[in-house]
C-alpha cells in the first residue's frame, strides 16, 4: 500500500495539460535499488510543435534508465509527454528537456532518451542524449554508450 499513498493520478479522471507540464511527473519508491536493471518506455505517438513554423512534429520517444531509489510512474510520464503536444521546441531540445526533467524527478543511476522524429522536408532527425551519475561506473557507461551510439 506504500505506493498508493505516493501516487495521485492512478484511478482518477485524466486531465490532459495543454502545454509543457513537468509538474505532472510522479515517482514512487524502487523496491530493488541494490539491483541494476533496465526500465524502458516507448512512446510511439509523441507530438510537439516546430518553434519557428508552428507545424506539428511527430516522433517515437524511447526512454531507458537504471533506477536508484525512485522510479517514474507510467501514467504521469504519459501525461507529461502528452503535454509537449502544443509546446514549441526543436527536436534536440525536446529529448534533452525530457531527460533533465526525469533526472530531477528520480536521480537515476543512468538514463538515455532518443527521439525518432518523422521526416520533415525529406530529412529525419534522431537526437540522442544520456546521463550517468558522476563519479560512478554509470558515468563510464554514459561515455561508452555515447561513443558506441548508432541507430
Amino acid at each position: 500500500m506504500e505506493r498508493k499513498d505516493e501516487l495521485t493520478l492512478l484511478g482518477k479522471t485524466t486531465e490532459y495539460r495543454q502545454d509543457y507540464a513537468p509538474e505532472v511527473l510522479e515517482a514512487f519508491v524502487n523496491k530493488h535499488p541494490e539491483n541494476d536493471y533496465w526500465v524502458r518506455f516507448n512512446c510511439p505517438e509523441f507530438t510537439s510543435l516546430c518553434p519557428i513554423t508552428g507545424q506539428p512534429d511527430f516522433a517515437e520517444i524511447r526512454i531507458s534508465y537504471l533506477p536508484d531509489r525512485k522510479m517514474v510512474e507510467s501514467k504521469s510520464l504519459k501525461l507529461y509527454l502528452f503535454s509537449f503536444r502544443n509546446h514549441g521546441d526543436f527536436h534536440e531540445d525536446c529529448v534533452n528537456i525530457i531527460m533533465k526533467d526525469l533526472i530531477r524527478l528520480m536521480d537515476p543511476k543512468y538514463i538515455e532518451v532518443t527521439g525518432l522524429f518523422t521526416p520533415r522536408g525529406g530529412i529525419s532527425i534522431y537526437p540522442y542524449c544520456n546521463y550517468g551519475r558522476p563519479g560512478t561506473k554509470y558515468e563510464e557507461l554514459a561515455e561508452y554508450r555515447m561513443r558506441q551510439h548508432d541507430l
